[in-house]
């Protein structure tokens, strides 16, 4: 699994065997357990992220995830005014909804699936 830190936030990216998508662990690594493995996918014009899959903690809110994807994709300061995240394309969550409560509603197959964009998309 690699990590990267942001502001004490951890994430960490998530290998999956194609056969049945369900999370593999290299030796010596801890499980998963509490943590919500998500997709990031880019919408419109946003440019699109080397490692798609991520893992975090139930407790860390959306606003953990749209701060950290302002810092991974070197935004400027107007980019970063105008990203806006999406569930499912359907709705963009308030920045303080935690991660676990998104995806007790909205995972599919125990992925969550998150849309960033640079303009208002769906919702």
């Amino acid at each position: 699994m690699s990590t990267i830190e942001s502001d004490k936030t951890e994430f960490k990216t998530v290998n999956f065997d194609e056969t049945n998508l369900s999370p593999t662990r290299p030796s010596g690594d801890s499980e998963n357990d509490g943590k919500i493995v998500f997709l990031l996918k880019a919408a419109g014009g946003a440019p699109i992220l080397k490692k798609k899959k991520w893992a975090l903690p139930r407790s860390k809110t959306i606003g953990h995830i749209v701060e950290f994807l302002k810092k991974y994709m070197q935004l400027d300061v107007e980019q970063q005014k105008q990203l806006f995240l999406y569930v499912n394309q359907t709705f963009a969550p308030a920045f303080d909804t935690t991660i676990g409560a998104v995806n007790d509603c909205f995972n599919s197959e125990g992925i969550l699936v998150l849309h960033y964009t640079f303009t208002p998309a769906w919702g």
